[in-house]
């Protein structure tokens, strides 16, 4: 049995293992693979694993030998899973893994906004307290989150655990969710996004991305924040509209926007004559967005927890008993 990784090198840059996977088969590991290498490398495997190389119904009608495909992330838009069904291909996904730490990414961010910690040391460390007239001194807005709202669009897992913590903070929890006001905490109270947007101190998506979810952070519904709000997306990038978040950053319409996610990725830039690189992207040229290159699920314990369950799910269906099956 043949068993090909098309892109292990962001889950697994060499900390990790994939020696498991060799008791159940040949093994062949690519770093990274493009679009026009896909099937060369995948034609001859039984079981492929893919990350965030597309495996298309164009890929799939050409692997006559593939029975399994194994996504390396909780979402698996990057498979086309009806041509995989026709096929009688299985696919899978990791659920869950990266819910701790994507949680944990939410709140770096949101403290990066309130408390400034990276850029007063960056300061200090080119002597800027040695320098002060007073035993401490601040040029930025200090926030502190008890008893301002935080408002959740999406109360999944990853949704739940941002609750939790802001509860933890003593923030007002409300929620923009499906479930039954029985179903979620005593401390979050159920909202509608008009609701949501107009009341809460902080916003943060946590929402699947489908045709209602697109663009519903936009300039119209950006109207109902408060100027002084705090958006943070660790979703999707195409949750907001970018140009009209930058827009409303650099009115002061919005007090920051924070994200690991974007709609492109990575981002595109161009080539200046003099050799500069400038972003194509307006979020990364606002001075109040603060953008993280999709790291929240790549802490080493939740790559940790993804690998393990991807191994898992192989023995699974090697032993015709598979396991975490998308459909």
């Amino acid at each position: 049995m043949k068993i090909v990784i098309l892109d292990g090198y962001s889950a697994n840059p060499g900390d990790l293992s994939w020696k498991p996977l060799m008791k159940i088969g040949e093994l062949t590991v690519y770093d990274r693979t493009r679009p026009e290498e896909t099937v060369e490398r995948a034609k001859d495997a039984d079981i492929v694993l893919t990350n965030k190389v597309c495996l298309h119904r164009q890929e799939i009608d050409q692997l006559p030998q593939l029975k399994y495909i194994g996504v390396l992330a909780t979402g698996y838009n990057v498979v086309d899973v009806d041509a995989a069904n026709e096929h009688g291909i299985v696919v899978t996904n990791v659920p869950a893994y990266s819910t701790m730490s994507v949680a944990q990414m939410v709140f770096a961010h949101l403290l990066t906004v309130t408390n400034r910690t990276e850029h007063y040391a960056m300061q200090n460390r080119e002597g800027r307290w040695a320098a002060s007239p007073d035993f401490c001194y601040w040029d930025t807005d200090l926030t502190e989150l008890a008893g301002k709202t935080m408002g959740i669009v999406g109360l999944g897992n990853i949704g739940s655990r941002v609750a939790e913590i802001a509860d933890a903070f003593g923030m007002n929890v409300v929620a923009l969710t499906s479930k039954e006001a029985s179903e979620i905490p005593f401390y979050v109270e159920k909202r509608t996004l008009t609701e949501l947007l107009k009341e809460s101190d902080v916003v943060s998506l946590h929402c699947p991305l489908d045709a209602g979810t697109r663009y519903m952070i936009n300039r119209q519904t950006l109207r109902s924040m408060k100027p002084s709000a705090i958006l943070v997306n660790t979703g999707r990038g195409p949750l907001v509209n970018e140009q009209d978040v930058a827009d409303a950053l650099r009115e002061s319409r919005l007090r920051a926007y924070c994200a690991d996610v974007l709609s492109e990725e990575p981002p595109r830039a161009e080539c200046l004559a003099d050799g500069r690189l400038q972003n194509k992207n307006p979020l990364l040229e606002c001075e109040h967005a603060f953008i993280t290159p999709h790291i929240a699920w790549a802490t080493k314990e939740a790559r940790m927890r993804l690998i393990e369950v991807a191994i898992n799910n192989v023995k699974a269906f090697v032993d015709n008993r598979p396991q975490n099956v998308v459909s």
